[in-house]
């Protein structure tokens, strides 16, 4: 047994091609941690629903494109290089503003969960 695992998405753009343009990566790479999903979607695209989580909090991360992430009624707009923690109680959703594919990765971790990060969890080897 290794103590890896891998998986190829292919080129980012493509996923648009997927049910909702994601690819979720829990199941094929076993997380235990958190949910990550790559996402890619079409001009126009709109999550037709507010949701919200019991437990996770989600963090936002823009490759490519222009959109806006809607936070309990408020328009945060966004594009390449932004990042946006949404806690779990806070109603949101999605949508591409860009002329082209809006593409971004979502990671879902249980909100105050995390005990130590960089280099307080790494160790020399």
């Amino acid at each position: 047994m290794t103590n890896y695992k891998t998986t190829q998405l292919g080129k980012i753009n493509e996923l648009v091609n997927l049910e909702n343009g994601k690819a979720f990566l829990h199941d094929v790479l076993e997380l235990t941690g958190c949910e990550i999903s790559v996402n890619a979607v079409p001009k126009g695209f709109k999550v037709p629903f507010n949701h919200k989580h019991k437990q996770n909090e989600e963090v936002y991360i823009v490759l490519k494109g222009e959109g806006i992430i809607t936070v309990d009624g408020e328009a945060v707009n966004v594009k390449e290089g932004s990042a946006v923690k949404i806690m779990p109680e806070a109603s949101r959703t999605i949508e591409n503003t860009s002329d082209g594919i809006f593409e971004f990765i979502c990671v879902q971790a249980k909100s105050g969960s995390l005990e130590q990060f960089g280099l307080g969890d790494g160790e020399l080897c």
